[in-house]
């Protein structure tokens, strides 16, 4: 491979020597070391707006923003600024000691004014997994003072993204993530997903909407109300697949909730900060959580942070009883992380992006991406603010349900993925889903652009498929 600069006048790169270092030390996350050592990585070494330049020179547009993560778009400079200044003052102190710093406390305040208005403290953690084993540690040590030493299980939905640490990955419900290291731990137990697509024939959205959100009363009675502590889930499913539950499934879940005097757990790592049309999908979707995680979009991942949003039902307890909660980070609160997320929080308010979102580019995206259901290869395609997803089919049908799929073997969806990244599109395989969560500056022109560029690649995969005579 040639050394091409990725601008004039920018540093050139000697890809194969970077990729062979690469293979000789770095083991990537999720991924077949053998196979990607075969092959080499793709190496990108700069991003501006809504893309990414790998070290050959060629552009892409990042309908992932990164990994969910990147609302403002690349190139930042003001954040760049916020983390210089920074570092420069205070690089790093903890918040052991009963120490505090001020960009921790200030974002803390930031938080709570954005967020529902049962929330009026945060707890600060690196990442979105390890938000989750606060809310693990911290529902169980709330029901302890309570007086319910019984009341610990938590439960989770099959397909569910909730991180890869042992509790972030118990808590979710991925089957490849569990057979590895005997997971889930003790406690936590799955019902299904409410994937219309999936589970819905024979009913209407509404009605599987209500059917799903069943599930967990069902589980609820199975185990006895005494011993569950609480409920988590993402307000829309990201890694599982973009799974968009219908209208009537989370009021529903709250009304059980409520019911049984259950916590109410909302993983909001990808849906905060604007992703859906709200700074938070709880406030759209009718819940409201008891704790909110969140990472991400907090910083637009310039600099990582995560935390926990932590309502007055449980916080009041914790304060209130006293004693030492005996959980947390050298990095939480982390000066530099909170500065950058400052910056990034007022880019976001300056620019407007969450009503950006909700009522002009929100609305655009699910029309063109709509478009997309009359392609060969569609049999179902939905969003929700800046997320959406298809599914890819051998033949389609009137009802959805009626589609006829891809063997899981032919792994359809991963030669898609091959023929979006050749051709300067990143877009996600989800066994044969394919999903978007574009930038949240994105204009009415590069969602054009985006649309286009997925039917295209749509049109390669099914001429690619054809021609193996798989389609």
């Amino acid at each position: 491979m040639s050394a091409n600069p990725v601008q004039p006048g920018a540093q050139a790169f000697d890809t194969r020597a970077i990729q062979q270092l690469d293979s000789a030390h770095y083991l990537h996350p999720f991924t077949d070391f053998k196979d990607l050592n075969s092959k080499g990585a793709r190496v990108i070494v700069r991003g501006q707006g809504i893309y990414l330049w790998d070290s050959e020179g060629e552009k892409i547009l990042d309908g992932m923003s990164g990994l969910w993560c990147v609302n403002v778009g690349y190139g930042r400079t003001s954040i760049s600024e916020a983390v210089y200044r920074q570092m420069e003052t205070l690089p790093f102190y903890n918040s052991f000691f009963n120490t505090t710093n001020v960009p921790a406390t200030r974002l803390a305040a930031k938080l709570v004014e954005i967020s529902p208005p049962q929330f009026n403290h945060v707890f600060y953690t690196g990442s979105g997994s390890e938000g989750n084993d606060t809310n693990l540690r911290m529902v169980r040590r709330y029901w302890d003072l309570m007086g319910f030493k019984e009341r610990h299980t938590i439960i989770s939905r099959h397909n569910a993204y909730h991180g890869s640490t042992v509790a972030g990955a118990s808590l979710g419900g991925m089957d490849g993530m569990h057979a590895q290291g005997g997971l889930p731990i003790p406690g936590i137990v799955h019902i299904g997903q409410p994937n219309y697509f999936e589970s819905g024939r024979g009913m209407t959205e509404a009605e599987f909407g209500i059917e799903a959100a069943g599930w967990l009363e069902a589980k609820i009675l199975e185990l006895g109300p005494e011993k569950v502590a609480a409920f988590i889930g993402e307000p829309v499913q990201g890694a599982g697949g973009v799974i968009i539950p219908p209208a009537t499934y989370w009021p529903e879940i709250q009304r059980i909730c409520d019911k049984y005097g259950i916590l109410l757990i909302a993983d909001e790592v990808i849906c905060g900060f604007g992703r859906l049309g709200a700074w938070f999908g709880s406030e759209l979707l009718g819940i409201k959580p008891d704790l909110i995680t969140f990472a991400k979009g907090v910083s637009s991942g310039y600099i990582p942070l995560g935390g926990v949003l932590v309502g007055d039902r449980i916080a009041d307890v914790l304060i209130g009883q006293g004693g030492d909660f005996n959980h947390g980070f050298t990095y939480s609160g982390h000066p530099v992380a909170c500065a950058a997320a400052l910056e990034n929080i007022r880019i976001i308010e300056d620019e407007q992006l969450v009503k950006q979102v909700a009522n002009v580019t929100g609305p655009y995206l699910r029309r063109k991406f709509a478009s997309l259901r009359d392609h060969p290869l569609v049999g179902y395609a939905d969003s929700y603010g800046f997320v959406a997803g298809l599914n890819l089919v051998r033949k389609k049908a009137e009802v959805v349900h009626d589609c006829e799929l891809f063997t899981p073997e032919l792994a359809v969806g991963m030669i898609c993925r091959g023929h979006m990244f050749n051709n300067g599109m990143i877009m996600r395989a989800v066994g044969d889903r394919m999903i978007i969560a574009p930038p949240l500056v994105m204009t009415k022109a590069e969602i054009d652009e985006m649309v286009n560029k997925i039917r295209y690649c749509l049109d390669k995969t099914l001429a690619d498929l054809q021609e193996r005579g798989l389609a």
